[in-house]
């Protein structure tokens, strides 16, 4: 039987030159995996629960320096350092400069990240200093560090130096909560609460955030953060809503999400109570109080990306592109439109979104030019692409990405040489970021692939391996283009190796499997590689075409039928179009053989493998 070429059961190469299309992710790392694409991502407001959850640390960060732990260097000289604990406390007067000498011991301890050696330096000096700020620093440090024994004793010599009570409620607070009192923790915190100062009840936030016992913080947030003793702050009551979401108390996290919505029916609340209900599943929930956000606050543009990423899940797309087209205009909202006029496949809409971005401010061409080179490639406007990511800075979130379709176009333009280079450079620019500089190696090696320079791409992936040894990415890529090359002992040597590093790596699995069974050779061991395979990942269309290549070796032409239909059904890969045409041809199906040849065509009219079979097959 022909061997029919590049291995549909493989994962396809991650980069694709040759193809255009857009992925919408919601809210997940932009990939640069795959420079054939073109890539559009609504980042804002996508994946809900967890994107605003940072506004804990907005709220909170502040007083979560009560741990008192050493400030960190600022870099650069620009600004002012921040005044250092030594800087508010007198070192006169103290017994033979002994305590400032453990100040100093201390303060560097801290600059080096030993927080133990800074509290037992400070406590020490807190021993035979009567300076209260030295008993406070060492309370905050003892707490810091866990140490309940010092923490109760510095605490008593603090009150003796004349603490703040209020401080020092604060301190008892956090000692009970390391001790698991909830009842003296909830009695200190709530005289320390008592003033209703916004502040205070941040500290408290930042305090229950950072405990040791997570289950006893969430009580402690429950039984105190009641909605008739908060202060009138929006960014309180969603922080602390936010809190209990993470230390797992779900019920009171949108109880006091709700209230805020009712309290102040704020954008932020609104937002942050709708994200609550699509965690729970409640998207009906979710869905009405988008609705009446972006009622309420039309020009709030989180709100509008939220309410147009439900309408867009439920194909509405064009609902949510006029939703996204009120209001002000960011990269974001720009990037939202163009991936549902994409999802909804609407060229008439990408092509009035590139006539209406190009005439848009200056400001706003550049701030999305990225955005404006992606919209040029979907309408295959490649030199137009070229000259808009020309555009983009080096150094901006999208400066790498730009670079890589600036490769593909200049190789799908006629300027291979210019390709390589430009790829070759980026290997060079992003040596100390290892993700990026095997992205510019993958990229150089498939530009070479897709022409069919076999040997000059395994020759990238070789000086890949140099530069990131072992890299088992780089390895299996390779394995993939020796397979494609013909020489299947090297790509089996591949895949083995990335076995060995990690025998439950799927890919490398099914690759392994796939090519033993396309060369006819180890059946037995194929069988067990991809039956692994196929039962981790039942519906993956690769690994039911390797299965049903695999039946197809072992002559079992029904079986193979049955499963490369499935993997067709599921993805129309060519290369499993090709497979699966040679099974029905065998089974004397020549007219559907014919047909799904047809559509392989239709979808890459060069593809080597279909015209290795119809040069056997002659169909």
């Amino acid at each position: 039987m022909a061997r029919v070429g590049p291995p549909a059961g493989m994962k396809p190469p991650r980069l694709d030159p040759g193809s255009s299309h857009v992925r919408v992710l919601a809210g997940m790392k932009s990939s640069r995996l795959d420079p054939g694409s073109s890539h559009v991502h609504v980042r804002a407001g996508m994946k809900p629960s967890w994107l605003h959850f940072s506004a804990i640390a907005v709220a909170l960060a502040a007083a979560a320096l009560l741990a008192g732990c050493a400030q960190a260097p600022l870099r650069g000289g620009s600004r002012a350092a921040p005044e250092q604990p030594l800087a508010r406390i007198d070192l006169t007067g103290n017994a033979n400069g002994k305590a400032s000498a453990l100040l100093i011991a201390a303060e560097f301890a801290l600059q080096n990240s030993d927080a133990t050696k800074a509290a037992t330096d400070y406590a020490e000096a807190a021993e035979i200093s009567s300076d209260p700020a030295i008993a406070k620093r060492a309370v905050q440090l003892a707490l810091a560090t866990q140490d309940v024994n010092g923490a109760q004793r510095l605490l008593e010599r603090w009150q003796a130096l004349g603490a703040d009570p209020h401080e020092l409620a604060l301190g008892r607070a956090q000692l009970a909560m390391l001790r698991g009192n909830r009842a003296d923790a909830e009695r200190q915190f709530g005289a320390f609460l008592a003033s209703g100062k916004v502040q205070d009840w941040k500290t408290f936030g930042a305090a229950l955030l950072t405990a040791r016992d997570t289950a006893l913080a969430g009580r402690v947030l429950e039984d105190l953060a009641k909605a008739d003793r908060l202060p009138s702050d929006e960014s309180v009551w969603i922080a602390l809503s936010q809190l209990g979401e993470h230390l797992g108390r779900h019920v009171f996290a949108r109880k006091l999400a709700d209230a805020a919505v009712d309290r102040f029916d704020g954008a932020d609340s609104i937002r942050w109570a709708a994200n609550l209900r699509l965690t729970t599943g409640d998207r009906a929930g979710a869905l009405a109080l988008y609705v009446k956000g972006v009622a309420a606050h039309p020009r709030d543009t989180a709100l509008r990306l939220g309410y147009a990423t439900l309408l867009g899940d439920e194909g509405k797309y064009a609902d949510a592109q006029q939703v996204l087209a009120q209001g002000p205009q960011t990269p974001a909202t720009w990037s939202a439109r163009v991936a549902m006029a994409a999802r909804a496949k609407d060229d008439a809409a990408l092509r009035k979104l590139y006539a209406e971005l190009q005439r848009a401010p200056e400001t706003q061409r550049e701030d999305n030019a990225f955005l404006l080179g992606q919209l040029a490639e979907l309408l295959d406007h490649d030199r137009q692409a070229l000259a808009w990511y020309g555009q983009v800075d080096p150094d901006s979130q999208h400066g790498f990405d730009a670079q890589l379709r600036s490769a593909v176009l200049l190789a799908k333009t006629g300027q291979p040489v210019q390709a390589h280079a430009l790829a070759v450079q980026l290997q060079q620019d992003y040596a100390d970021d290892p993700d990026s500089q095997r992205t510019a190696y993958e990229l150089d090696a498939q530009l070479y692939s897709q022409h069919g320079e076999h040997a000059k791409a395994i020759g990238v992936y070789d000086r890949g391996l140099a530069a990131l040894p072992d890299d088992p990415e780089l390895i299996y890529d390779r394995g993939i283009e020796e397979a494609n090359a013909g020489n299947t002992d090297a790509a089996l040597a591949d895949f083995r190796k990335v076995l060995a590093q990690n025998p439950d790596n799927i890919d490398a699995m099914n690759a392994l499997g796939f090519t033993l069974a396309d060369a006819d050779r180890d059946l037995p061991e194929a069988t067990k590689l991809l039956r692994k395979a196929l039962a981790a990942e039942p519906d993956a269309a690769a690994i039911m075409d390797s299965w049903g290549w695999l039946q197809y070796r072992l002559g079992n032409l029904g079986q193979a039928e049955a499963y490369l239909r499935r993997a067709w059904g599921r993805q129309h890969d060519p290369d499993i179009g090709v497979h699966l045409g040679e099974v029905l041809w065998k089974l004397g199906q020549h007219e559907h053989a014919r047909e799904v040849f047809a559509n392989v065509r239709k979808l890459d009219p060069h593809n080597q493998a279909l015209k290795k079979v119809e040069r056997n097959l002659h169909p």
